[in-house]
């Protein structure tokens, strides 16, 4: 194993994962005992479970106060906040944004970035877990800190608040205001999202997580329909109907659906629908998903959705506007990465699958990030029913668990080890470059 500045590392202190330094050596490990785990994981694992109580109160504060995309003041205050009050140096409202905060530990070496969300969803709450997510990025950062510290190495890490997962393309729009840049000098990104476990394992409960987390390409984008009052019941003539042009769009996909691979998904709803019934519907506004497992087959299938709008828009006669939002990008695995975050928590006496099973039709702008860096974004299983996965008022019940907590944390401990072991390993940063490289299977 190649270790940067190895003077500056005992003997005892090389990052032991797995048994070999070849990925493909990667073997399961028994649970912890004082001879498997090196210093530097204990200085992880001690680092984490030292700082329980105050993660979980930061925990329950995000989960007892859902804030939506752009919006999350109270979480930016409160992160910004406990960071401020370990001794970090904390920027806050960057890269134009108002609720994105960075916050970055170490020198020399490579960088690993720790991606936090803390966006809910409208009404339901934290019902995609995102509290947990924070809470996960939250304790690997200060591990991995910790370990950097306690152990003289050389690299940094950095936190990077990621405002906006649900819809508003916040790390879409972190890219484009250089958060990553020059992603050449990014080793990789990492995180980790609750899931329930039937929603993406065949046998629920065999696995404690999932490392190859893919995910599908969305467009996202909102219709405007504009056209003409008139009194419904006394002169209807004269009147060019919005809601119809809404409707006829609504219709028209639903069609579209019998002739899309069953890979792809779109979903639409009607935010604005007129006001009273007996005055004709001049302005109406729709919210529009185009899914499909890949970028190239999201474009393909978005100009057949745009024809069924524009056929709506034309029949009706209504004027037609198209508003925009950042583009999510299909989720891509890096093997090494995942490989490596298998290996450490398998140390840790968890069970992690490797390789993605089932498929996620679901869309997440860290899409966006595997496309331009090496990333991580793994998935941890919190307690829920059978029937209850994300995006339900359920989940979001789960996702306040106290066991939930503990699985953020556990994640948080494998993570952490992942990112050291990128920042210290010369063989690993290399495998995962070549893998980010390389060809989706």
């Amino acid at each position: 194993m190649a270790i940067l500045n190895k003077t500056a590392i005992s003997g005892d202190d090389v990052f032991f994962l797995g048994g070999a330094s070849s990925l493909s050596t990667l073997k399961p490990q028994a649970p912890p005992t004082a001879t498997h785990i090196s210093p530097i994981q204990s200085t992880i694992v001690s680092t984490i479970d030292s700082s329980n109580t105050e993660l979980h109160e930061i925990n329950k504060r995000l989960h007892s106060h859902p804030e939506t995309a752009y919006n999350e003041h109270y979480a930016h205050e409160t992160i910004t906040t406990f960071l401020s009050d370990r001794g970090f140096t904390v920027k806050k409202h960057t890269y134009g944004l108002d609720t994105s905060f960075e916050a970055e530990y170490g020198s020399g070496g490579r960088l690993v970035i720790v991606c936090a969300e803390y966006d809910a969803l409208p009404e339901i709450g934290h019902a995609c877990g995102h509290n947990l997510i924070a809470t996960s990025s939250i304790a690997t950062f200060l591990a991995t800190a910790a370990a950097l510290k306690e152990h003289n190495i050389p690299g940094r890490v950095r936190i990077l608040g990621t405002p906006a997962e649900e819809g508003g393309g916040g790390k879409a729009k972190l890219i484009d205001a250089g958060a990553f840049s020059p992603a050449e000098d990014v080793a990789a990104a990492i995180m980790a999202h609750p899931t329930s476990s039937h929603q993406i394992f065949n046998t629920p409960g065999k696995y404690s997580g999932l490392a190859g987390f893919k995910l599908i390409a969305s467009h996202k984008f909102r219709t405007e329909f504009r056209g003409k009052p008139a009194h419904a019941a006394g002169e209807p003539w004269n009147g060019v109907n919005a809601l119809d042009a809404a409707v006829a769009a609504y219709t028209n996909v639903a069609l579209l659906r019998q002739q899309m691979e069953t890979d792809e998904r779109v979903h639409g709803v009607i935010e604005v629908g007129g006001t009273v019934p007996n005055v004709i519907t001049d302005y109406t506004r729709m919210n529009w998903n185009v899914r499909s497992p890949t970028i190239e087959r999201a474009d393909k299938l978005l100009e057949r959705v745009k024809k069924c709008i524009e056929a709506a828009a034309l029949a009706t006669g209504c004027g037609l506007e198209y508003v925009t939002s950042p583009t999510y990008l299909n989720l891509r695995a890096n093997q090494t990465l995942c490989e490596i975050y298998a290996s450490s928590m398998s140390l840790l006496g968890t069970k992690i699958q490797v390789q993605q099973e089932r498929p996620m039709n679901a869309s997440t702008d860290m899409g966006n990030v595997s496309h331009i860096i090496p990333s991580f974004h793994g998935a941890f299983v919190i307690p829920t029913g059978p029937d209850v996965a994300g995006h339900n008022p359920q989940f979001a019940a789960a996702a306040g668990t106290d066991e939930g907590h503990e699985a953020a944390l556990l994640c948080a401990k494998g993570m952490s080890m992942l990112a050291m072991r990128v920042l210290m390993d010369d063989e690993t940063a290399k495998a995962a470059r070549t893998d980010f490289d390389g060809v989706d299977e």
